[in-house]
């Protein structure tokens, strides 16, 4: 915007600068038109007018390097605003873009997140509820992650490894019992690779 800006200011001060040359321009015409044409015969009307003639030739070079100064830096500001308006097409792109894969992403993830409830609610069918209401109340307690996978004496949800007496508990317990980590108080799932 600031460079379309000064590329709108330049032109407005450019067609200015060219207005005031073609006053000058109009105005030694029109002198030079009396000089030639000789209604001024009075000697010193006559150098007064010679005389303004040349201040404004002097006043119109002055003007014209103006308005050449001033299409430079119009020039340099369109160039600039084309310039930027490029890198901002450019950028729009890629902005369209990286939104397109966001909203694609987000629409895989809210399908899996479909998905993985339709399992949850499937699998949820065979959880007592007591157990369900302690894995609930510790998913809350623990950042959304209520158990955790005792992987070769070490508890998945602290990444603590069990001293032995907690693994003797463990492995003593029926295999349909509900066992938790001392340290971080998550149900313990225990598999083959439990390290029991």
């Amino acid at each position: 915007m600031a460079a379309q800006t000064e590329e709108g200011d330049t032109a407005r001060e450019q067609a200015k600068a060219e207005q005031d040359v073609d006053q000058v321009r109009q105005r030694a015409a029109r002198d030079q038109q009396r000089l030639d044409s000789g209604q001024v015969t009075n000697p010193k009307d006559l150098e007064s007018l010679q005389s303004e003639i040349v201040s404004l030739a002097k006043r119109q070079d002055d003007l014209e390097t103006v308005v050449l100064e001033i299409m430079e830096r119009h020039e340099n500001a369109q160039a600039r605003a084309k310039e930027l308006s490029h890198a901002l097409e450019g950028l729009q792109n890629v902005a369209a873009e990286v939104t397109a894969r966001r909203d694609a992403a987000l629409a895989e993830i809210d399908a899996e997140v479909a998905t993985v409830r339709a399992e949850r609610s499937t699998a949820v069918e065979d959880v007592p509820a007591d157990l369900l209401k302690l894995y609930e109340k510790l998913r809350e307690q623990q950042g959304g992650v209520g158990a955790a996978r005792l992987y070769q004496r070490r508890c998945e949800g602290c990444r603590l490894e069990l001293n032995i007496t907690e693994l003797n508990e463990v492995r003593a317990a029926a295999p349909d019992a509900v066992v938790r980590c001392e340290n971080c108080r998550r149900i313990l799932v225990r598999t083959p690779d439990s390290g029991l």
